[in-house]
């Protein structure tokens, strides 16, 4: 499989941990120390990644759809993807669903012989 197909798959499937409010599979897209960096809260790494995403799983659900902008394979090792997602989200507290669209910046490296996310950072793009 190509380097840049590979990487697609891994974005989907993170996607879909997204939608789906799974945890494990959210961390498992994600090399060993790797770093999540949302807008309005913590930065998470390596073991930390797991409650992260569970405190905001319990307090949100996501419907989004990741398209991509720029995906570039800098090396056998770092790759890039400039990103937008869209879709809305729900508060889980007051059942309040709103749109969702922020711009993201995935850094991957090959760890184990595959493409994992090592930095995530998203903001509003608006």
């Amino acid at each position: 499989m190509r380097d840049e197909d590979e990487i697609r798959d891994l974005l989907k499937t993170y996607e879909r941990s997204l939608n789906t409010s799974d945890a494990t599979l959210a961390v498992a897209c994600y090399t060993r120390d790797g770093v999540f960096m949302p807008t309005t809260l913590p930065t998470a790494a390596g073991d930390g990644l797991q409650e992260a995403y569970e405190q905001t799983f319990a307090k949100i659900q996501l419907n989004v759809t990741f398209t991509i902008a720029e995906l570039v394979v800098a090396s056998d090792a770092v790759a890039y993807a400039l990103t937008r997602s869209n879709g809305t989200q729900m508060i889980h507290a007051t059942g309040t669903v709103s749109a969702e669209s922020n711009r993201e910046m995935f850094i991957f490296s090959r760890e184990d012989g595959a493409w994992k996310i090592a930095r995530y950072m998203f903001n509003k793009s608006e």
